[in-house]
């Protein structure tokens, strides 16, 4: 609530008056250019960063910032950073993804018992013993999430998690997300630069601005904002504007808007048997 932050010898606030609420059950993007806020305000929702005025809630309760409180925060708000190396602390696998578990108070034999599930889950189990420096981007990012995760978190908060990576380990990361999402209900937010990812996983997003929110919504309106989206030089995504090309341009208006290629291949098949049926 009105949270603003500046950093020390900055002259302009990374957050400048930022109100919220981020929809429990949702999986949400955050988008807006790099220096626009999103990395600060991550740090602001785990209780790393103190704001210069304003208030973060949890709950309906003000943080309090003190060792306590803060310690028991961050089992139900975990945040993935976007380079992993700022997260990854311990010498091997195992030993950083049962980390948090440790401090956390777990006892020994709930901890690895949940250190052992989390190897499964993450296909990690070959590399329990490995030297974490040792590991490609993608297998230090799917750490970095085991380790999060194993605490169960109730919001979990992704900051460019698919940065630096390939195809292949974005969609490998995307599929364990949709995994966590399925199974567990986590509320997610994730920090993004790529507006058609953001247009194809999310439910609500968010749209940040030199540190200011300047949209919010279901995806359907916040890019049917044209206007602000490329004034603003986000752009829309590529699926969104084919679909208004299509729908403004013919008989398309009637059908279900996709978010996946996936679902545009079904809606223009859908349309072409009843297009058929019509015409006998």
């Amino acid at each position: 609530e009105e949270v603003s932050y500046t950093y020390p010898g900055s002259a302009d606030p990374a957050l400048d008056r930022v109100t919220l609420r981020i929809p429990r059950g949702k999986r949400c993007a955050l988008l807006g250019h790099n220096g626009c806020g999103k990395s600060t305000l991550f740090l602001h929702l785990n209780g790393i960063y103190r704001p210069d005025c304003g208030r973060v809630k949890w709950g309906g309760e003000v943080y309090t910032y003190g060792r306590t409180y803060l310690a028991e925060l961050r089992k139900k708000v975990g945040l993935v950073f976007q380079d992993p190396e700022q997260q990854l602390i311990a010498s091997t696998v195992m030993e950083d993804i049962s980390y948090g578990l440790y401090n956390a108070g777990v006892s020994n034999a709930e901890a690895a018992q949940r250190v052992e599930a989390a190897l499964i889950r993450f296909g990690l189990e070959e590399l329990r013993e490995r030297p974490v420096h040792h590991l490609s981007l993608g297998q230090k990012k799917q750490i970095a999430l085991a380790g999060v995760m194993i605490l169960r978190p109730e919001l979990l908060l992704l900051d460019e998690p698919t940065a630096y990576l390939d195809p292949l380990h974005t969609k490998l990361l995307l599929k364990e997300l949709e995994t966590i999402y399925q199974e567990e209900g986590t509320t997610m937010l994730m920090a993004t630069h790529d507006i058609d990812l953001a247009y194809e996983w999310a439910d609500w997003i968010f749209i940040m601005h030199k540190g200011r929110l300047l949209l919010e919504g279901p995806p359907e309106y916040v890019f049917a904002r044209r206007d602000v989206m490329e004034e603003i030089g986000l752009g829309i995504p590529l699926l969104f504007d084919v679909w208004e090309a299509l729908a403004s341009s013919s008989f398309l208006g009637s059908l279900k808007r996709p978010h996946t290629v996936a679902d545009l291949r079904y809606q223009l098949k859908k349309y072409l048997v009843e297009s058929k049926r019509k015409m006998g």
